[in-house]
């Protein structure tokens, strides 16, 4: 199933996606809620981001070969770090270029949303704490994080974390194609199952630190193939069986 979240005259709702429709949500996706007859086509809404999130938690170095590309050692265990909600942009959004860096790179990860606050969890009681999954662009201000020698500045900008365009249920994300591609090129090609630890060590680890609630992106890492973008380009994350993330560069 997708979930989606959009606006309609400027009101915003929640609904469920089946090819070109959208099926109204009465309530919120992560407490109770209803599904209403009412019916828009995909062309009569704007698709938002697909839900608000208190944090988002990305984790670096999550693909061997990224890692060998960064001239980096694997990581014993996970290495996170989080943005800030106002980095959070939907489908279509601008992503705009910040005039305090001179490279702008993109990352096309897999983002999970966690479906209920979750806290101390082991790895086989993940899934019940899943909501879903969706497309993630972990963009980075390159040369800031290299002066910084950490990441916060560089991964934190306004627009900084485009996610979307729909929330994904039931299937298991460890074995999916993940592309990026810039102005139409391929330019990462992966499968999730080529990921150091999996979502379910992820998010076990993660919650071992923090409480996780509901609508919260964890951002499971980047393959090989990373590089710059620039004012102008169109930029897309596709996962298989998730969909196509599209943004812009300003």
């Amino acid at each position: 199933m997708k979930y989606v979240r959009f606006m309609k005259d400027t009101i915003i709702s929640y609904g469920i996606l089946e090819e070109e429709k959208i099926q109204v949500i009465k309530g919120d996706i992560f407490n109770e809620f209803e599904i209403t007859n009412e019916v828009y086509h995909l062309s009569e809404v704007k698709l938002l981001h697909p839900c608000t999130p208190s944090k988002i938690v990305c984790v670096g170095l999550n693909y061997r070969d990224h890692a060998e590309e960064m001239k980096d050692k694997l990581p014993t265990e996970p290495i996170i770090f989080i943005k800030p909600s106002t980095a959070v942009i939907g489908p279509l959004d601008n992503i705009i270029y910040p005039s305090m860096s001179r490279q702008v790179d993109y990352e096309a990860e897999l983002g999970v949303i966690i479906k209920n606050k979750a806290r101390n969890l082991e790895i086989e009681e993940v899934n019940k704490h899943i909501f879903g999954y969706t497309c993630f662009n972990d963009v980075t201000a390159r040369d800031l994080q290299k002066k910084d020698g950490q990441w916060t500045r560089a991964k934190s900008f306004d627009t900084f974390a485009p996610f979307g365009p729909f929330i994904t249920t039931d299937m298991n994300a460890n074995n999916l194609d993940i592309q990026l591609l810039l102005n139409g090129e391929i330019k990462q090609n992966s499968n999730t199952n080529c990921m150091i630890f999996s979502v379910e060590e992820l998010i076990s680890f993660i919650s071992k630190i923090m409480t996780l609630l509901p609508g919260d992106v964890i951002a499971t890492g980047t393959p090989s193939g990373v590089g710059q973008m620039k004012i102008g380009d169109k930029v897309e994350v596709k996962i298989e069986r998730i969909g196509t993330l599209i943004n812009y560069i300003m």
